[in-house]
């Protein structure tokens, strides 16, 4: 019953642009290269409006957006680089929004003849002569990934069998392909359909690398407001929260954001939550 009130609701709420369909540009981290086709695909059934999907890795974004990149919405694998970006004055005000929180997991081929429920130690075997991680310099996942295997205190023996992905999406692509023997990945990217029977996983300790609450926010250059804001709405609908579970994410952190967003106020014809204006 409350997830068929959501979707009226969101109908209601888009009813008066959908006469008029357009199409925002959402620029989404690689974790969510799988579970994002799907929650577009579910928002363009059900609002009329078109949703064109870029995925990479978060850096790369930022720096994009940062140069003029005309995206609406930014979907990071991080809370760091929407923060910066709202610092500079480059998000609408009042509408960064955690919607996630991801887990990194260690995947191997199923005929790799390797036992991944040792864990991270099995890196240090020499049947495994390429590790694939995502560039840490620009994300997420790499950084969480080298986190890991420090505190595992395997990194300086291994280092030397690291190849890094332009993101955790192209690391997923070396490791399946067979270039790496083992890659450290997102969860929501090892639980796909064409992960899933290539490969099994290891799930890593999650205190052993920095949390990766993962939030959105709407861009202050977007021409599609209304619409961008609509999608961050459907973000939080039970159907695509039981949908994102499916994929392995967390549940959102309502303290993660706690004390760094502006007073608020509900909007008066749809609910969402408004920044008080002067």
């Amino acid at each position: 019953m409350n997830s068929l009130i959501w979707r009226l609701g969101i109908f209601v709420i888009c009813a008066s642009i959908t006469i008029n369909a357009r199409e925002i540009g959402v620029a989404a981290a690689s974790d969510l290269q799988f579970v994002f086709k799907e929650v577009a695909a579910r928002f363009e059934q059900q609002t009329g409006n078109s949703v064109k999907l870029s995925f990479g890795s978060s850096g790369n974004f930022f720096s994009q957006i940062q140069n003029g990149a005309p995206y609406d919405l930014f979907f990071s694998a991080d809370v760091e680089y929407p923060q910066k970006l709202e610092s500079s004055g480059l998000t609408e005000p009042g509408t960064l929004q955690q919607y996630a929180k991801g887990k990194i997991v260690l995947w191997i081929a199923t005929d790799s003849g390797l036992d991944v429920s040792r864990g991270l130690n099995i890196l240090l075997q020499p049947a495994v002569k390429k590790i694939a991680v995502a560039n840490p310099a620009h994300a997420p996942y790499g950084r969480a990934a080298v986190a890991a295997l420090k505190a595992a205190g395997i990194y300086d023996k291994i280092m030397d069998k690291l190849i890094y992905g332009e993101n955790v999406s192209q690391t997923a692509q070396f490791v399946a392909s067979g270039n790496a023997q083992a890659g450290i990945l997102a969860l929501s990217l090892a639980v796909s359909p064409m992960m899933k029977s290539k490969g099994t996983y290891f799930v890593i300790p999650e205190d052993s690398y920095p949390r990766l609450d993962q939030v959105g926010v709407v861009l202050r250059s977007s021409k599609e407001k209304e619409i961008a804001e609509c999608f961050l709405d459907f973000m939080k609908t039970p159907d695509i929260t039981v949908l994102m579970k499916e994929y392995g994410f967390d549940l959102a952190d309502a303290s993660v954001l706690a004390g760094k967003m502006p007073m608020q106020k509900s909007c008066i014809c749809c609910g969402r939550r408004k920044p008080l204006t002067n």
